[in-house]
């Protein structure tokens, strides 16, 4: 049974040794729970749109490189919304941020519903993916900072798995469209996930960033509270975090952290490449193989329920052996069985391979999501995560244009996954070299 504890100290305390000591309670539990629904929303939200294109299309006579940008709009909105988030992330804290980002989104999605043309939609979707970037690109610094370092690679991971369940459900409500009154009544609905942000404003801010900001007594309130109180800091010891200068992208190519921005920009980038290259092009790939839109579909949704597993193992072997050894492992893997989903003779060996592909994929995913928050020090986190972030979108936004462009240029199924692979052995040799931070406090 854990014991209450008090520091005690003529000086001060680094925040992260108290997460050092720090047990796991019911506050972190609740708080990863309310979290995991922002990784829902994400599912749901970038997932939904590709299922709703049809009907959109038809009501609104669109081309197919109109359903395209219409699809990567809410990407292009979270290139200049990541940026922001990670400015707004260090300033005005996590929590605020990720609540005034969801009321924006809520906002943004309701009016979408009445759109009138295409350019309206359009215009819509885009600003969603701008409000949306707050609350999806601060939910990982900000779980992080709440967690004890023991629990820290583990629990995270956990909450990655948002992914599949936010994407099983956009399968299934997609299917049901029709009898739910057509796609804008869908997008009202996703509207309503704006009243999370009343259960995200119930958490404490980030202690680490308090702390940043010299409110040390609401640094301590928040540690007590997570700690279910026991662990309290004397009210005379001041709380201090890594000395660095005050957040902001050109700080993240400072010297000392150039090579890990450098590094992880690759990695951001080629990685979601090579994710969101291949499912935004599952259906009509599949269709190569002789499936049908609608078995396409449920192939997706089985692939998502492959990926849940995944995560589960990446959990449990990140906080035994580490990000770096694990991740690389589980790319390695997705990239071999990558190439044999793509040369697959089979609808069994298509079953089978793009199965553990997704298990080991994903799983590698939740890892980089936890440990991209854990390379930069506090005042840098916002910044450096919301930078990598931004990495990953402009991949999202033109892995499906250049994917499109090599079907168009009659390329067969296993050329075209072969290619949209190629990106994840870059995503492997990389991270080769970036540090390892399972076990250590957070600076």
């Amino acid at each position: 049974m854990e014991t209450s504890q008090t520091i005690q100290s003529p000086g001060s305390t680094h925040v992260g040794t108290l997460f050092e000591s720090m047990p796991f309670t019911k506050k972190h539990l609740f708080a990863g729970f309310v979290l995991f629904f922002a990784f829902i929303i994400e599912g749901w939200e970038l997932m939904m749109i590709i299922f709703l294109s049809p009907s959109i299309a038809a009501e609104f006579n669109l081309t197919p490189v109109q359903v395209g940008s219409l699809i990567g709009a809410i990407f292009l909105g979270m290139i200049p919304g990541s940026y922001l988030a990670g400015l707004i992330l260090d300033r005005v804290g996590r929590r605020k941020t990720i609540v005034y980002s969801l009321i924006g989104f809520g906002l943004v999605s309701l009016l979408s519903s009445f759109s009138v043309n295409f350019e309206m939609l359009y215009t819509t979707r885009l600003l969603a993916g701008i409000v949306l970037s707050g609350a999806i690109n601060s939910t990982f610094p900000f779980f992080e900072e709440l967690l004890p370092v023991k629990s820290r690679g583990k629990a995270t991971v956990y909450l990655s798995a948002g992914w599949p369940f936010g994407t099983i459900l956009a399968v299934g409500v997609a299917m049901l469209e029709p009898h739910l009154g057509g796609w804008r009544v869908l997008l009202v609905i996703s509207s309503l996930a704006s009243l999370w942000a009343f259960l995200i404003a119930k958490l404490p801010e980030s202690p680490y960033w308090l702390a940043s900001k010299g409110r040390d007594q609401e640094a301590k309130a928040a540690i007590a509270f997570l700690s279910e109180d026991q662990i309290h800091v004397h009210a005379e010891t001041s709380l201090q975090i890594s000395k660095v200068t005050k957040g902001s992208f050109l700080g993240i190519f400072q010297k000392n952290l150039l090579s890990v921005t450098l590094l992880a920009t690759i990695v951001n980038f080629a990685f979601a490449f090579g994710y969101w290259g291949l499912y935004t092009w599952i259906p009509t790939l599949l269709q190569q193989k002789g499936l049908s839109m609608s078995e396409s579909m449920g192939f997706v949704a089985l692939s998502a329920l492959c990926q849940i597993p995944g995560y589960v193992a990446a959990s449990y072997l990140t906080s035994k052996y580490g990000r770096k050894k694990v991740m690389v492992t589980f790319v390695i893997l997705a990239s071999v069985v990558g190439f044999l989903f793509a040369y697959s003779t089979t609808i069994f060996q298509l079953y089978l391979f793009n199965f553990i592909l997704g298990f080991f994929s994903l799983g590698a995913w939740g890892i980089w999501n936890t440990w991209l928050g854990e390379i930069y020090p506090t005042n840098m986190r916002g910044a450096g995560f919301n930078w990598g972030v931004g990495s990953q979108r402009w991949a999202n936004a033109l892995a499906p244009s250049l994917i499109g462009f090599v079907i168009g240029l009659g390329w067969a199924f296993g050329s075209t996954v072969s290619f949209i692979v190629l990106f994840m052995v870059v995503t492997f040799i990389t991270v080769f070299f970036i540090k390892e931070t399972e076990g250590k406090a957070l600076d």
